[in-house]
């Protein structure tokens, strides 16, 4: 089973716009959207939920009233000044608990409760191009990354019980920890940036990160005619660091135009834009698909 993911290093480069292009282009495909903090596919693809499952991500301390003396040691204790007195009583302000445990672990009474927390959603869905796994945390919630583990799980095991062989994901922006769960031995990486001097920092790092783990990687340039100078400045970043440029786009209102109808842009127009990305999408077939080797 193959795994292509989108990533680019920062948002609004066009990364999932390219993905709901790309799951036309591979239609019937398995769909993972790993942006779980800000997910997006489903304005394009509207997927029609099938299963709906609670993610218990991680932990708030509790104190207990009836066994709390309060001594005032989980408050002195707690770094983030996360236990409020009021009245003779401690309590827990759940905004400022890191769910570090210290406050549970040194209560004398054992008045403090660790239960776990329902951090979000994660989802199975029907799409016009495939199966989609998908999901929405909570805002301010952590554990993003186990989320993203979660959701490639659940894709991999779904594409084998139908049979599908590839899973194309639209990836987290940014370096941080769900983009690494995302990365992670996924057969693909296609980096989206954009030809500008913060386009092509985020563009380094993230391809950095794809060589750290050892996942091989093309870029493509969105809007690569808005900056020719910086176009030119991060072909010649690729070639340095032998990264496969797999092609530019220019800018085009057709894309915009394609979004405010909630539609792939590739079905939504067959234009020259549109044959560029199909022109794309054979040449990532090329290197991440079809060459196994």
């Amino acid at each position: 089973m193959r795994e292509i993911i989108v990533i680019s290093g920062k948002g609004g480069t066009g990364k999932t716009s390219l993905t709901a292009a790309f799951a036309h282009l591979a239609s019937p495909v398995m769909i993972c959207d790993l942006d779980v903090d800000a997910p997006d596919l489903h304005l394009i693809l509207h997927p029609n939920q099938t299963q709906s499952h609670v993610f218990m991500g991680g932990r708030t301390a509790k104190i207990d009233p009836e066994k709390c003396t309060s001594c005032g040691l989980c408050q002195e204790m707690c770094r983030f000044d996360a236990i409020e007195a009021a009245e003779g009583q401690h309590r827990v302000n759940p905004l400022r608990c890191e769910g570090c445990s210290v406050c549970v672990h040194f209560c004398p009474e054992g008045a403090i409760d660790f239960p776990e927390k329902q951090c979000g959603h994660w989802y199975a869905s029907r799409t016009r191009f495939g199966p989609m796994m998908h999901a929405q945390l909570f805002a301010s919630e952590e554990n993003s990354g186990k989320l993203v583990a979660l959701l490639r799980t659940q894709a991999k095991e779904n594409a084998k019980k139908i049979g599908m062989e590839l899973i194309l994901s639209d990836g987290p922006p940014g370096i941080g920890c769900p983009v690494i769960s995302s990365l992670s031995g996924v057969s693909y990486a296609v980096l989206v940036t954009e030809p500008t001097p913060s386009g092509r920092h985020d563009l380094e790092r993230v391809a950095s990160l794809c060589t750290h783990f050892g996942v091989p990687a093309g870029v493509i340039v969105n809007k690569s005619d808005l900056n020719p100078t910086e176009c030119d400045g991060i072909e010649i970043y690729c070639r340095d660091h032998h990264i496969d440029v797999i092609g530019e786009l220019p800018f085009d209102p057709v894309i915009t135009r394609a979004m405010v109808q909630a539609r792939a842009v590739t079905e939504f127009d067959s234009g020259a834009f549109s044959n560029r990305i199909r022109d794309l999408w054979t040449r990532i077939c090329e290197v991440a698909i079809y060459n196994k080797n």
